[in-house]
C-alpha cells in the first residue's frame, strides 16, 4: 500500500507561442496544477519547440517571461511543483541525438503534425519532422512516470515510448517507460465563434489582458438569430458552456431556466459570462500585477527549477551515454 501513497513525477510543457487562453486553462493548466498537490510535478515552458515556428527572438524571450507569469498567477507553486525554461536544461538537447540515432524515419513520417502540414501542401522543416523525439527526450530525461495530454495528444506519449522501448531492448533498461494522463475534455470550451477555443481559429478569449478588451471581446460572441421570446435548450449552446466554465451549480440551474423559459436577449448571458469570468479570474490577476513587480522573484524561480531539472536529467544522460558506449 505504501507504493500507492508515492508521488508520481509529472512533466508537461507548454509552448510559448502565445499567450493562454480560457481553452488552455480548462483543457490543461487547471489540471496540471491540481496535480502538483500529490505529485512531483515538473513543468518546463517549450521554448526550442516554439523554434519551429516563432522568428523573432525579442517576441520569444518575452512569451516565455509571460507564461511564467501566467503559470505563477494561476497557482503553479514553485514549493511544490519544478518549473523551469526548456533551452535551460541542455542535457535534453543532447538526450535528443542519442535518440534520433535510434529512430527509424517511418516512425516520424507518421506523426500527426508532420502528416498535416504535408497533406496540406506546408513545407516542414527538419525541427518539426523530428520535434517528436525532442518531446520524447523531454519526457524521458527526467524520469518522468505521468504525462498530463490531452486525448488527442496520446499519440506523442506513445511515439515516445516507441523510442524509449527501443533503446531499451538494444542497450539495456535505461528509461522510465512514461503513461498518459488523458486530461478531462468533459468541459467544453468554445471559441468566440462557436467552435473549438484555439489561437489557429482565431476565436480565442485572453486569460488575461486589458478586462475592458476581454469584456468587449465577449459581447461579440457570435449566437444565431431565434427571437427573444423563444424558449432556447441550454445544453450545448455555446454561451451556456461558457457560463458554465464560471458559475457555481445554483447559477447554472437559474441560467438554464432562463434559457427555457425564454424571454431574454443572448447580450444578458454575455454580460452574465464576463461578469462570472472576471470574478473566477481576479485573484490571479492581482498575483499576476504582483509578480510584474518582482520580476526578480520569477527569474530565481526559473533558475532554481532549472538547477534541479538540470540535476534529475544529467543522471539520466549519464544512464543513456554509460549504456549505450558513450561513456
Amino acid at each position: 500500500m505504501a507504493d500507492a501513497a508515492k508521488p508520481k513525477r509529472v512533466l508537461s510543457g507548454i509552448q510559448p507561442t502565445g499567450r493562454p487562453h480560457w481553452g488552455n486553462y480548462f483543457g490543461a493548466i487547471r489540471q496540471y496544477i491540481d496535480l502538483q498537490e500529490q505529485n512531483d510535478g515538473f513543468y518546463f515552458i517549450a521554448n526550442l519547440h516554439a523554434l519551429t515556428t516563432i522568428r523573432d527572438a525579442d517576441q520569444l524571450r518575452q512569451n516565455v517571461l509571460d507564461i511564467a507569469l501566467d503559470l505563477l498567477a494561476l497557482g503553479l507553486d514553485p514549493d511544490k511543483a519544478t518549473l523551469f525554461v526548456q533551452s535551460d536544461v541542455p542535457e535534453v538537447s543532447e538526450l535528443c541525438w542519442v535518440l534520433l540515432s535510434g529512430t527509424p524515419m517511418g516512425l516520424l513520417q507518421r506523426c500527426v503534425a508532420y502528416k498535416e502540414k504535408v497533406d496540406k501542401g506546408i513545407p516542414a522543416d527538419a525541427g518539426l519532422f523530428t520535434y517528436p523525439v525532442l518531446q520524447a527526450a523531454d519526457i524521458l530525461a527526467y524520469d518522468s512516470e505521468l504525462v498530463p495530454v490531452g486525448a488527442d495528444q496520446v499519440q506523442h506519449i506513445e511515439v515516445c515510448r516507441d523510442v524509449a522501448g527501443r533503446f531499451n531492448h538494444q542497450f539495456g533498461d535505461t528509461f522510465v517507460m512514461p503513461k498518459a494522463n488523458v486530461l478531462d475534455d468533459s468541459a467544453k470550451v468554445p471559441g468566440t465563434d462557436g467552435e473549438k477555443m484555439s489561437k489557429s481559429y482565431d476565436n480565442v478569449l485572453p486569460l488575461f489582458g486589458e478586462v475592458k478588451k476581454i469584456r468587449k471581446q465577449i459581447m461579440r460572441i457570435t449566437t444565431d438569430s431565434r427571437p427573444m421570446e423563444d424558449p432556447k435548450q441550454p445544453q450545448g449552446d455555446h454561451l451556456y458552456d461558457l457560463y458554465s466554465l464560471f458559475a457555481d451549480a445554483g447559477k447554472r440551474e437559474e441560467m438554464a431556466a432562463m434559457y427555457l423559459r425564454g424571454g431574454f436577449g443572448y447580450g444578458e448571458v454575455k454580460k452574465a459570462i464576463a461578469e462570472e469570468s472576471e470574478a473566477y479570474f481576479a485573484d490571479a490577476r492581482a498575483r499576476r500585477v504582483d509578480l510584474e513587480q518582482n520580476l526578480d522573484h520569477v527569474h530565481a524561480v526559473l533558475q532554481a527549477g532549472a538547477e534541479r531539472a538540470r540535476n534529475v536529467a544529467a543522471g539520466v544522460l549519464l544512464r543513456a551515454q554509460q549504456a549505450c558506449g558513450l561513456k
